[in-house]
């Protein structure tokens, strides 16, 4: 079986963010596949998704700090700046982590391990809702 569903995911401050729980709460038909695949798109190009420690916070606030070092705001030289100086940085910032996550479904839920949680990077200073296409393939329960 298949389903397809694109979620909006409220409007964050800049940083990283744990976004398991709500992608949980809107794919309730997760619950019915035994065995199967969530693919995660995300329908932008300032912004990322990646999956890393769900635990501490400390954690999330040191990859604001990493990739703000690796990919300094304000650098001179470069053209696109249509949107601000935190525009081709957050561009830089997503396409190095990427915009999708393929995750296993087993008995109902994600497998991930036990300190792992889906996060959404975002890049900008004002980046607003962010969408997100759910696909989800599986055997049912």
């Amino acid at each position: 079986m298949w389903w397809q569903r694109t979620l909006t995911l409220r409007p964050r401050s800049r940083g990283f963010h744990l976004i398991t729980e709500e992608i949980l709460a809107a794919l309730p038909e997760l619950q019915q596949v035994r065995v199967g695949l969530l693919h995660l798109w995300l329908q932008h190009t300032s912004a990322s998704l990646t999956v890393n420690e769900n635990a501490d916070p400390a954690v999330r606030r040191d990859f604001e700090r990493f990739f703000n070092r690796l990919v300094p705001q304000g650098d001179a030289g470069y053209e696109h700046d249509y949107e601000g100086p935190d525009d081709l940085p957050a561009h830089f910032k997503g396409s190095l982590l990427g915009f999708q996550l393929q995750l296993p479904i087993q008995d109902g839920q994600l497998a991930l391990g036990t300190w792992q949680g889906i996060y959404l990077g975002e890049h900008r200073d004002q980046g607003g809702a962010r969408r997100v296409v759910a696909t989800l393939h599986g055997e049912a329960i």
